[in-house]
């Protein structure tokens, strides 16, 4: 019999981290949470969550342990710093990485946990802040396939669609593989907008073009529009771009591919970085080509963030093609 989870820790209370918790507690799961910043807590301990003291009281307390941090560096430091999660383990409880991370780290990581006798998972998330909010976004989840079916429940819970990508880390690459093609995305779009704009092409018509075509794809339907809006808001900083495709050349360098796009994508976004600050949104790295070629590229009608419209609804695994 799996044994069932019934308690969960949830650990990180950032843009996205904030969301997921979010989800748990409306949907009546019992979850504790910390952030070294109180208001995150807040919102969640005034919809019925319980405040977590430390990682490793929360890793004590609960049957599901979830870090959702800001880089590798940060995700060690909660397990293995002084009252971590790893002092505080017990023999079955899971920990699950939802963060965007190197897979060699969450290798190494994933390893002490075994030996403190918990059960390790990455779970990185794929879809944007909107679709967290709502229970609607995508979650790879790497580790063994019994841990997965015992923690599917919750993760059914945190989004929509649920793939099991393999071993442990396997999660991890795929997370970083496919927002290296957001950011190329992202970087093509604002070259094809821009020259539409040169071109003398009304935007918002350009925008439906690129829509009906082979050239759409989710990031032009997401960031696109915000940044036609002018906010360029999509809760997503330089930062954050450029620890994933730093993590994406890491991975292509440990497999001896060598890659022409990806070193200088990341040129383009610590330009990008310096001129404009690196919590600035990353769409805003267009405003590197409107101050080059003297373009406004701006439309109405459009908005200043994405909302997910879609209901929310329990998700499920995905079957892969065998």
């Amino acid at each position: 019999m799996v044994d069932l989870i019934d308690t969960v820790g949830f650990i990180g209370l950032g843009n996205v981290g904030a969301k997921l918790a979010g989800s748990l507690v409306r949907n009546g799961i019992d979850t504790t949470v910390l952030d070294l910043e109180p208001a995150a807590m807040r919102p969640l301990l005034e919809a019925g969550a319980r405040a977590g003291a430390t990682a490793g009281e929360i890793a004590k307390d609960c049957d599901l342990v979830i870090t959702c941090l800001p880089s590798p560096a940060i995700c060690a430091e909660v397990l293995e710093g002084e009252n971590g999660i790893l002092a505080g383990i017990t023999p079955g409880t899971v920990w699950a990485e939802m963060s965007t991370t190197d897979e060699a780290e969450v290798l190494r990581l994933g390893q002490r946990m075994l030996e403190a006798g918990g059960q390790p998972m990455d779970c990185p998330v794929s879809g944007g802040c909107h679709r967290a909010a709502t229970g609607n976004i995508a979650i790879f989840a790497g580790g063994e396939r019994a841990t997965f079916e015992r923690v599917l429940p919750v993760l059914t819970v945190l989004g929509r669609r649920i793939l099991h990508t393999g071993p442990l880390g396997s999660a991890s690459v795929l997370k970083v593989v496919t927002n290296y093609l957001a950011t190329a995305n992202l970087l093509t779009l604002c070259e094809a907008l821009t020259v539409s704009s040169a071109a003398g092409m009304d935007l918002a018509t350009a925008y439906e073009a690129i829509r009906l075509s082979s050239g759409n794809s989710f990031v032009h339907e997401t960031e696109s529009q915000v940044i036609l809006n002018g906010s360029r808001n999509i809760d997503f900083t330089m930062d954050l771009v450029l620890k994933d495709i730093g993590l994406f050349q890491a991975v292509a360098d440990r497999g001896g591919v060598p890659l022409d796009i990806n070193p200088l994508m990341i040129e383009i976004m610590q330009d990008g970085a310096r001129r404009y600050g690196e919590r600035a949104n990353s769409p805003s790295i267009i405003r590197r080509l409107e101050e080059a070629s003297g373009q406004s590229v701006l439309a109405s009608g459009f908005p200043a963030e994405m909302t997910d419209n879609e209901p929310e609804a329990s998700g499920g695994e995905v079957p892969v093609r065998r």
